[in-house]
């Protein structure tokens, strides 16, 4: 089992969730249902898939939650490409890259 708060990679995920929930503030009321609540799902999803996977007891099941993590940090990706345009985007992209490779990182170790 892994002690998730001493992760760092799951202290970046905590710090993307405060950035997407501030950046879709911003967004059209009309986005409450829709990109807003898509985009807040999928940044919790990241977190939560970290701590959840790694109260299991082998490599194998954490990995496959670290997996999950990052398949929601693309979901996010993607969500956050279709809300704006290039120059608005860059700081989020920048943000979901430094945890997928931390993620991936961490995945790679796991299975060695």
């Amino acid at each position: 089992m892994h002690n998730y708060k001493e992760l760092k990679v799951w202290l970046k995920a905590r710090e993307l969730v405060k950035f997407i929930y501030k950046l879709t503030t911003k967004f059209p009321k009309e986005e409450v249902y829709g990109l807003t609540s898509q985009m807040r799902k999928a940044v919790i999803s990241i977190s939560s898939n970290i701590a959840e996977g790694s109260g299991h007891s082998s490599n194998k099941e954490f990995n496959h939650f670290l997996e999950i993590s990052y398949s929601s940090a693309s979901e996010l990706e993607t969500q956050l490409i279709l809300s704006f345009d290039l120059e608005e985007l860059n700081e989020g992209n920048d943000r979901i890259n430094e945890v997928q490779k931390m993620l991936k990182g961490l995945m790679n170790s796991l299975r060695n």
